[in-house]
């Protein structure tokens, strides 16, 4: 007995788990069960008092961020239509994952359904993409804004941003309803356990009793084109916002430059770091304990939502100022 509780205990592998060593049965062919975090589940209680705190915080910061920009006239401007932007997108990755993470720490309702399971994991990636196309428009922004400033308000019209946005967001449906479609093709083995929190595309996939070889291509051809293209374009635009303000003379210019890109610097490291981790321990991180791979998984729906409003919060200063004014009214 004591063996069989060690053994419940021990990281969960998802291709070789039987349904009997869980004690679990799945209410039809087309409902998966997610796990949670396999090896911590006698801690699930304590795990959620951070993820729900996490969330619950970023989730009152970005909807205040929302509120301050849309009822101020003076920040109808590019830089804050984009800080919203990135609000919508943190907003939307956290829901789709949290809720159903607390769910399974507190009530045990580890169920999801075929469909269900695969739309999640649709309108996560895909906010996830659009999130990245943000931040290569908010560089790009500061680029204008230092390199070019005379010609800002005309390069950068609110009505551009909006386009700009919608480019964004087409990549992001165009990019992941090929990876969803790939999946939905796939027949599924009797083991319908996701070791995680929410439906990812790997997790899925290796659930699966057929050739996945495609599904594994495609998953490196976004991570390219969104990691590896969208920090390449980013790079670029303060490699070239590096070297303009090398060309300034003035210190208090250069200091002054500097601070426009502090934020978005920040909110970069933030929403990258944590995605680059995850996604090399996945497919490289062999010897790395499962439950480390879900936390820094899940770690990139918690943070950046977390942290964002509060950079743009501290570093803004006329964003602080207004959110300032709106919480003296409180």
């Amino acid at each position: 007995m004591k063996e069989e509780h060690l053994a419940f205990l021990t990281p969960i592998d998802s291709s070789t788990t039987s349904w009997h060593s869980f004690n679990l049965t799945p209410s039809d062919s087309s409902t998966f069960i997610l796990m949670g975090i396999p090896g911590l589940e006698a801690a699930h209680v304590w795990i959620s008092i951070p993820f729900s705190m996490f969330y619950f915080i970023g989730l009152l910061g970005n909807v205040t961020v929302l509120y301050v920009v849309g009822k101020e006239q003076s920040l109808h401007k590019p830089m804050y239509l984009l800080i919203c932007m990135l609000a919508l997108t943190d907003i939307s990755t956290s829901t789709f994952v949290v809720p159903k993470a607390l769910c399974i720490f507190w009530f045990n309702l580890k169920d999801i359904t075929v469909g269900g399971c695969l739309t999640q994991m649709y309108f996560l990636h895909a906010a996830s993409v659009m999130h990245s196309a943000v931040l290569v428009t908010m560089a790009f922004d500061r680029y204008v804004a230092i390199c070019n400033p005379l010609r800002y308000t005309t390069i950068l019209t609110n009505a551009r941003i909006a386009k700009l946005g919608l480019v964004g967001f087409i990549r992001a449906v165009l990019l992941i309803l090929p990876e969803t479609l790939l999946l939905r093709r796939l027949p599924f083995c009797a083991n319908r356990i996701i070791p995680n929190t929410h439906c990812e595309h790997v997790a899925v996939a290796k659930m699966s009793c057929g050739d996945i070889t495609a599904n594994r291509t495609y998953g490196l051809i976004i991570a390219f084109v969104v990691i590896g293209f969208d920090l390449m374009l980013i790079a670029l635009s303060y490699g070239l916002i590096i070297r303009a303000v090398l060309r300034i003379s003035s210190k208090k210019a250069h200091q002054k430059a500097l601070n426009t890109c502090t934020a978005l610097i920040c909110v970069i490291l933030t929403s990258y770091t944590p995605a680059l981790f995850s996604s090399l321990t996945q497919r490289f991180g062999q010897g790395i304990a499962p439950h480390i791979h879900i936390i820094l998984a899940n770690l990139y729906f918690l943070i950046p939502p977390l942290l964002n409003p509060i950079i743009y919060g501290v570093k803004t200063k006329e964003l602080r100022d207004k959110l300032a004014k709106y919480t003296c009214k409180m």
